[in-house]
């Protein structure tokens, strides 16, 4: 199969728009150039089944986002609470999210740009000074989690305190370091090995858990109360914020060209296709595992008088005893642990590609990296010292919030973009999918309307 030296003209240009792409392997040329088109394709002749599995990999690694620590808080929270009502915001949520993915890996793979190239190569600078503080305090935001996730975890397991294991998490940049060293594939490899764990822990705690089957069923059926009940909506979206990520609409778009694809229309349509068989498949895994921990903590809490469980680590305690599995809370933390590592790998990621992206800096990844943490760290540092423990589960809480109000400034433009023929050329997305992206984001809107207005008024 032909392969690309540097990275290709893309052949949907326009001179009527302000798409203006490197022609060239500059700085800005390539998307994460150490890895770009690093990973060979089995010949066309081969099996369906060889291709597909060679186009693997990337949907899992954008798929840790939508499981990351942050997502434990507003899940627990919400199962505590509300029972198995918000089952059908996590599922409405995560059918946003595959669309989404989708229309990143399609635009990545069409124009051979990801969503910060082409929003540096369309928007003027002071746009795009604008997406880029939101891009950079969305990650600083996710980050924020990762760091509270992994230290309650480190916490629960080892009894290292929250401070101390908060600087620990430090460490993960490094990791990234020597897996993207080794290739990108054996990155990829440890993402899905990391995500089996965490779907391995909480398939037995669902099984320990033994939820009603009609309720999980009407718990998917959307409910008027979700509206209407302030607090559960305050719940909900910080849901579809920790759910639908920002930042991993700009990963997807780079990741996926990290497959040496043919750069001709029927090798990008295949491209495509595969990479969104891939997404979809890996985020219904986190569908399973998102409402599994609203599932898991409807079961032992809702039901038990435990309403009020908020906290990983009120729930770590009560588990346990709750559903009578001696296990049932270590595996909680050991899948916890997994979750806040795979999320600093992607983070990791996305910071690079974000900053070369919008910027075209390139620093040391391990610089770029330790920022980032460190920036997320400070927030950990003050609430501890102010509030203690307690005021960790509010500051986690408040994370999704602000990820959920990022969300239109990565969305908009990805939809921008894939619906413009200039732009796009034959694999511009279809009028009735430009309804359904363009409906999507008009949700987003009114949630975070909704959220500001409550907040301040």
């Amino acid at each position: 199969m032909p392969q690309d030296s540097q990275a290709p003209a893309p052949p949907f240009s326009s001179k009527k728009s302000a798409w203006r792409f490197a022609k060239t392997a500059d700085a800005g040329g390539q998307s994460l150039p150490e890895v770009f088109a690093s990973i060979k394709l089995p010949a066309a002749n081969t099996s369906w089944l060889k291709r597909f599995l060679a186009f693997v990999g990337p949907g899992y690694m954008v798929s840790v986002g939508y499981m990351d620590p942050g997502n434990w808080a507003t899940d627990l929270q919400g199962g505590a609470q509300f029972g198995y009502t918000l089952l059908a915001v996590i599922l409405l949520s995560n059918l946003m999210a595959i669309l989404l993915q989708a229309l990143s890996a399609r635009l990545g793979i069409a124009t051979g740009r990801d969503l910060a190239q082409a929003c540096r190569d369309h928007f003027p600078p002071a746009i795009n000074i604008v997406l880029w503080l939101a891009c950079e305090l969305s990650i600083i935001a996710c980050d924020l989690a990762e760091v509270i996730g992994t230290a309650i975890a480190l916490q629960l397991l080892l009894g290292i305190p929250i401070l101390g294991g908060a600087i620990i998490s430090v460490l993960d940049a490094f990791l990234v370091l020597v897996l993207m060293n080794r290739g990108f594939r054996y990155l990829e490899a440890f993402i899905i090995a990391l995500l089996s764990i965490i779907a391995i822990c909480f398939g037995v705690q669902m099984i320990a858990a033994a939820p009603p089957l009609a309720q999980l069923v009407k718990g998917f059926i959307p409910s008027p109360e979700i509206i209407t009940n302030s607090q559960m909506l305050y719940i909900a979206i910080g849901i579809v914020g920790a759910t639908v990520m920002p930042h991993n609409l700009y990963l997807h778009s780079s990741i996926v060209q990290t497959r040496a694809f043919e750069h001709t229309l029927s090798g990008r349509k295949e491209a495509i296709r595969w990479a969104t068989w891939d997404s979809t498949i890996a985020l219904m895994l986190a569908l399973f595992i998102n409402a599994a921990i609203l599932i898991v903590a409807a079961a032992a809490f809702h039901t038990t008088g435990h309403q009020n469980v908020a906290e990983i680590e009120d729930a770590y305690r009560l588990l346990s005893p709750v559903l009578g599995l001696g296990i049932a809370s270590t595996l909680f933390a050991v899948a916890l642990l997994a979750a806040g590592t795979n999320s600093t790998v992607t983070g990791t990621l996305a910071g690079q590609i974000i900053m070369e992206g919008f910027l075209r800096l390139k620093i040391p990844h391990w610089m770029q990296r330790l920022l980032t943490r460190g920036l997320a760290i400070i927030p950990v540092i003050m609430v501890t010292a102010l509030y203690g423990n307690k005021g960790i589960g509010n500051l986690l809480m408040l994370s999704q919030v602000i990820l959920s109000i990022q969300l239109p400034f990565a969305v908009i433009p990805l939809i921008l973009f894939v619906s413009d023929n200039q732009k796009m050329g034959e694999l511009v997305i279809s009028r009735k999918t430009t309804i359904l992206a363009w409906g999507v984001a008009g949700i987003i809107l009114v949630l975070n309307f909704k959220l500001l207005y409550d907040t301040f008024f």
